[in-house]
């Protein structure tokens, strides 16, 4: 925690915030009537202070902010994103990343995170370019000085994943096809995979900890017109995954990672690649949504966090198997397992990163853990301390990063869709509902 005495430099350039029902996330509860005192400077919050009153002063200083009609959060962190894609339902993944220009997947970038900073997600942890390559490093260098705005961006670059395990399918050998991940088999080639991650600028590495099995042997129809396979396998219809890395090479990925304070995320469906990827002390697990006691007991015994996304689960799982991943992510919950938001948010819509929230709500955490699974969580899931600034927290010396919302949460979780104040790094962005900037 930074001293007093380390922040003090700041002051004669500082104004006060008052609220009246603030989120603890450290302690998952809510205080009243706290005031916070933020440099305009570093961004940061200089201190914090109890008031007898509810009430903001009277009169109130020119400089001041008065929330104490809202509720009050940390700036929400999306832990699983992906800011140039859209969703979906508007455009499958594989015609997005053929066939739309680069020009227009980075506007749409802009737009997207422009939507997550009205949504009051002051923080993105963005797995994956999807074939726009290092362009994720020059969106959070713009974002950082100030181009445009959006969410602290903390990035992955391209994956690591194993030869030809993670392309796109592709019948036409002519046909220029985008490199979706860093290739790499062998302890000695993932650490230069991990090497070349961390020269390129990535915040996080992500390793693809299993994938669809030799899908390219059935290929499904890829453009109108195409024609079906004929008497596919039975197992056709069914996902079948299989583990991509040994043990000994996601620990030389780990290993070389953390030895440059860069925390490892791992795309991780089966158990087998759960369990394996928790024991090589990877960070984060992400979806993981395959039911398995053991599973949950691996992550909790490696402390690695458990990022769900239940918000593309909802989109792309067929509605009668939902219930068995709420299910295992409530176990999880319950069983000690760290659990940070993230939606997978691109495959669903940038904007509407709350649904994962409320799903979370729905498997029954209770709300106090989701809004820390949104905030703290999601920081140690950035990296934690590895970040260079704390954020997901509102006390001395983190990061000015707040959230207003119309109503009650504790009694309307449809407050968390009424964002009415939002500031990062203590600059406001959107006030009374409407944007700033």
């Amino acid at each position: 925690m930074a001293s007093p005495n380390s922040l003090s430099i700041y002051e004669d350039e500082s104004f006060t915030i008052h609220t009246a029902l603030l989120f603890s996330s450290p302690y998952r509860m809510f205080l009243q009537n706290i005031s916070l005192v933020i440099s305009r400077t570093s961004g940061l919050i200089l201190k914090t202070y109890s008031r007898a009153s509810a009430s903001a002063p009277d009169p109130l200083p020119p400089s001041d902010i008065d929330l104490t009609h809202l509720t009050i959060l940390p700036g929400l962190v999306d832990a699983h994103t992906h800011i140039f894609l859209h969703a979906y339902s508007e455009v499958s993944a594989t015609h997005q990343m053929l066939h739309e220009s680069p020009v227009e997947r980075i506007l749409r970038a802009s737009n997207h995170a422009r939507a997550a900073l009205d949504a009051g997600f002051t923080t993105y942890r963005d797995l994956g370019t999807e074939g726009m390559a290092t362009a994720d490093i020059s969106l959070r260098d713009a974002i950082n000085r100030g181009i445009t705005p959006g969410p602290r961006l903390f990035i992955a670059t391209d994956p690591i994943t194993t030869s030809s395990s993670y392309t796109i399918a592709n019948e036409n050998p002519t046909l220029h096809v985008p490199r979706l991940a860093d290739e790499a088999d062998g302890t000695s080639a993932l650490r230069a995979a991990v090497r070349r991650r961390l020269g390129a600028g990535a915040d996080i590495i992500k390793i693809y900890a299993d994938q669809e099995s030799r899908a390219g042997r059935y290929p499904e129809p890829s453009f109108p017109g195409a024609l079906p396979m004929r008497f596919p396998p039975l197992w056709g219809d069914v996902p079948q995954h299989i583990t991509l890395f040994t043990a000994e090479e996601m620990a030389a990925v780990v290993d070389e990672a953390h030895a440059a304070h860069c925390p490892v995320a791992a795309h991780a469906s089966s158990p087998k690649a759960v369990i394996r990827a928790a024991r090589a002390g990877v960070d984060t697990i992400e979806h993981g949504q395959e039911p398995s006691a053991e599973a949950i007991s691996a992550m909790r015994k490696a402390g690695c966090i458990f990022v769900p996304t239940l918000s593309v689960m909802e989109y792309e799982v067929p509605a009668d198997v939902l219930p068995r991943m709420y299910a295992h992510t409530y176990a999880a919950w319950k069983d000690g397992v760290k659990i940070a938001c993230g939606g997978d948010t691109g495959p669903v819509p940038h904007g509407q990163n709350v649904r994962e929230l409320e799903l979370l709500l729905g498997a029954g955490v209770p709300l106090a853990d989701v809004l820390a699974a949104a905030t703290v969580r999601g920081w140690e899931a950035c990296g934690g301390e590895w970040c260079g600034r704390r954020f997901g927290v509102l006390q001395e010396g983190w990061a000015a990063d707040i959230v207003g919302l119309e109503g009650d949460v504790r009694e309307d979780a449809s407050a968390l869709r009424r964002v009415a104040f939002v500031m990062k790094d203590g600059e406001v962005w959107k006030r009374d509902g409407r944007r700033v900037g």
